[in-house]
């Protein structure tokens, strides 16, 4: 689908931090039942916490992330990064991990634009396979994604760190002792970052 009006993709510049903050509140307020999934992943950030984490992300070699223009307005944003498919082959795969389109310009082509540039990036890197990644009970998106031809493969969970390691820490150890020192490092760990 071509885009209703005109576009241009390019390369996300720091510049771009603090609009594309603004971007994804906006997506995850009018994100409906994906919102609710976002809550304990998402929090709105600063400009100068935007701008940390863009930088991180225009550093790695193989992540890049493009906006999307129209009258030099940001309406939306998607990030992707060129990976194998498993560790043990060379089957290249790009990973789109946030396709991001502002609610009151959908349905205009502008993901399908984006989606093209990302195509045209794998296809530089010889990327043999696409994988998406969105929220799990986000219906719209997964809709989108089908009708372009993705295909459910995969499953998504997250945690936070400091859950993680309070779960494993008390199954990791054999010994009871070691699972009681485990639990109270955790407990400590987290006392700590409380104060």
């Amino acid at each position: 689908m071509r885009p209703r009006f005109p576009l241009t993709v390019r390369l996300a510049t720091l510049d771009d931090a603090e609009t594309l903050a603004e971007l994804w509140q906006h997506a995850v307020d009018e994100g409906g039942e994906a919102s609710a999934a976002h809550a304990t992943l998402w929090h709105r950030p600063d400009v100068t916490e935007a701008t940390e984490a863009l930088a991180f992300q225009l550093e790695q070699p193989h992540r890049h992330v493009w906006v999307a223009l129209h009258d030099d307005v940001v309406v939306g944003a998607v990030a992707a990064s060129v990976t194998t498919l498993t560790p043990v082959t060379t089957t290249r795969a790009l990973v789109v991990t946030d396709l991001v389109v502002d609610p009151s310009r959908r349905r205009h082509g502008i993901a399908w634009q984006m989606l093209l540039t990302v195509a045209e990036h794998g296809e530089q890197q010889e990327c043999e396979i696409y994988l998406a990644i969105i929220p799990g009970v986000a219906r719209e998106p997964a809709r989108y994604l089908a009708k372009v031809g993705f295909s459910p493969v995969a499953s998504v969970r997250a945690i936070t760190g400091q859950a993680l390691r309070a779960r494993v820490a008390s199954r990791a150890t054999t010994s009871p002792t070691g699972r009681m020192l485990a639990v109270r490092r955790s407990l400590r760990r987290l006392e700590n970052r409380r104060d």
